[in-house]
């Protein structure tokens, strides 16, 4: 399923953990970010983490994990923090391949790729204020997208609309992300799917 609590963070497909970085402390500011980046991610280093994700905040923290590789037992350790992150902390695990973790761990968030994202820069759609003529040109520029690149526009979306923009979207906007998705592996028409999804942000900005 796509949709999921975004207060539990996100895992990052990436091999560009350091720039990554750089883009994620920039999205999120003014929010606090801590990183723990690692060739090899050991027990050590998730104690640290743990540490300090009970550090008590005001304001959300986010942590941010990122290694080339990831043993076991450091994993293990970390499984309590990521089904239950404590109060105003949220994680973020950047690794290089989906293999890396345990399924224990891929279950317990959701899986971002990182040209998901970059797509998603390239489009500069602003879904907290998307108006009509935006939507003309989203839907034009990609007229011919394929099932696959339509699948990543649509988990793009949610994850500008819930990490980046942090919008609190509505019962219908939730299951309109997961009804995109299912249409999708059902090969409706790309544009058609796209075009209802984005379209649901506008009602409900003018509805408000």
């Amino acid at each position: 399923m796509l949709v999921h609590d975004s207060k539990k963070g996100y895992i990052l497909i990436s091999t560009e953990k350091e720039s990554q970085l750089d883009r994620i402390r920039e999205e999120l500011k003014p929010n606090r970010v801590v990183a723990f980046l690692e060739d090899e991610f050991k027990i050590e280093h998730a104690k640290a983490v743990i540490a300090e994700a009970y550090i008590s905040e005001s304001e959300t923290k986010y942590i941010v994990i990122g290694a080339n590789n990831f043993n076991n037992i450091s994993q293990n350790a970390l499984l309590k923090i990521l089904e239950e992150p404590p109060r105003n902390i949220e994680l973020i695990i950047i690794s290089p391949t989906k293999s890396n973790l345990l399924p224990t761990v891929r279950s317990r968030m959701p899986i971002v790729k990182g040209n998901k994202i970059r797509i998603l820069q390239e489009m500069k759609l602003n879904l907290s204020r998307v108006n009509y003529g935006e939507v003309f040109d989203f839907l034009k520029a990609n007229a011919r997208v394929k099932k696959s690149e339509a699948k990543a526009l649509v988990e793009a979306l949610y994850h500008r609309a819930t990490v980046v923009e942090k919008l609190i979207l509505s019962t219908q906007q939730l299951q309109n992300f997961d009804k995109a998705y299912r249409l999708l592996e059902l090969n409706s028409r790309p544009q058609s799917v796209l075009a209802q999804l984005i379209m649901s942000f506008t009602g409900e900005k003018n509805a408000n």
